[in-house]
């Protein structure tokens, strides 16, 4: 984890939010009351975390390994962990994150801890139809980075002194009282707003990936 900080205490990050209010690394004077559950893939997570102090923030981790470390630098930075996931302790976790969403926002990487890469699972769109809580979907990009490969994602790191990006979009509300049918459509209409805005900053951050011939980003380089 000190490392991470390192690194991050480097870099120039820009942190923009969509709706005010909507910031999970908002200062007490511009808290808002209301609670929110964003939603980040899998391999953005590091930046989620150390390109700010969030607040008022739970997390949901998965009971595999990888999990209790993520769990314990997620103590070290003041984050509550909620431990489960759709296989292991999955009806556990989701009661633990309804009562911490009376006071918390709640952190969910929704296409892990297993996979596929940016595939959303229903878990978030289940728990914000339970409690009531507006889904704000959160995205980042850094100019340049590592990207660590792991068992079916990468994690994206940021080089020293590079420039990063992280924001969030429009909070997404989703109805009560869901059949399942209805809770898959849901999913899907979120996962597509994630991958708007995915692409949206991606532009932003590398433009020269793009170009008239092909509207495409390039992403299979391992380091830029």
């Amino acid at each position: 984890m000190t490392a991470s900080r390192a690194i991050f205490a480097t870099c120039r990050i820009e942190a923009i939010e969509h709706t005010p209010g909507t910031s999970p690394y908002a200062k007490d004077k511009t808290d808002s009351p209301e609670r929110f559950l964003f939603c980040i893939w899998h391999d953005i997570l590091m930046m989620a975390i150390f390109c700010g102090k969030p607040r008022h923030m739970a997390g949901l981790v998965s009971r595999h390994q990888d999990g209790s470390y993520l769990a314990d630098t997620m103590r070290m930075v003041g984050l509550t962990p909620i431990r489960g996931s759709s296989q292991r302790g999955g009806t556990q976790a989701i009661k633990q994150c309804l009562e911490a969403a009376k006071a918390h926002h709640i952190s969910i990487t929704p296409d892990g801890p297993r996979g596929p890469r940016h595939v959303m699972k229903e878990g978030i769109v289940f728990l914000a139809s339970q409690s009531g809580r507006r889904i704000v979907p959160v995205t980042a990009r850094c100019k340049r980075y590592w990207r660590f490969q792991a068992k079916w994602t990468d994690m994206l790191i940021p080089k020293p002194f590079t420039r990063v990006k992280i924001i969030t979009g429009e909070p997404i509300c989703i109805p009560s009282g869901l059949t399942r049918e209805q809770i898959k459509e849901q999913t899907k209409r979120v996962e597509q707003i994630m991958h708007e805005l995915e692409d949206r900053i991606d532009r932003q951050m590398h433009p020269e990936r793009y170009s008239q011939e092909s509207a495409e980003p390039q992403l299979n380089s391992k380091a830029a």
